[in-house]
């Protein structure tokens, strides 16, 4: 039996600023936004590629906005990606290399802090 992690929630302050982070400045796409409820909206985007996906909203946690653990996605080229964050405007690090990896690392609007990582050995990312 297969167990897949599909969904990561991240907590945040702003939800129409978050959505507009991750979509226009990171490039996720935009996979569902509803809000069934006064009190609860619901807002699932997905890395390109990935086969899991983030989400947050109104009404689904009591988290703190920016307390997620810290997030990672594989790219299979830190360069292009690199290029890609800087160049929509996303405060990204300089490029990391290490001896198992090369990585960059950023953060959401509220804090949420992510890593890119580059697998050399790895085909594909």
């Amino acid at each position: 039996m297969d167990w897949k992690l599909e969904l990561v929630f991240v907590p945040v302050s702003d939800v129409d600023r978050a959505k507009d982070f991750y979509v226009n400045k990171v490039g996720f796409h935009a996979d569902f936004d509803e809000q069934p409820s006064e009190s609860i909206r619901f807002v699932q985007l997905t890395p390109p590629g990935s086969a899991c996906s983030i989400c947050f909203g109104e009404g689904l946690t009591d988290a703190p906005a920016g307390t997620a653990p810290s997030l990672q996605m594989v790219v299979s080229g830190i360069e292009a990606a690199h290029a890609q964050l800087k160049n929509a405007g996303v405060d990204v690090s300089d490029i990391d290399v290490q001896d198992w990896g090369q990585f960059v690392h950023f953060a959401d609007p509220d804090g949420n802090k992510w890593s890119v990582q580059y697998i050399p050995s790895r085909p594909n990312g």
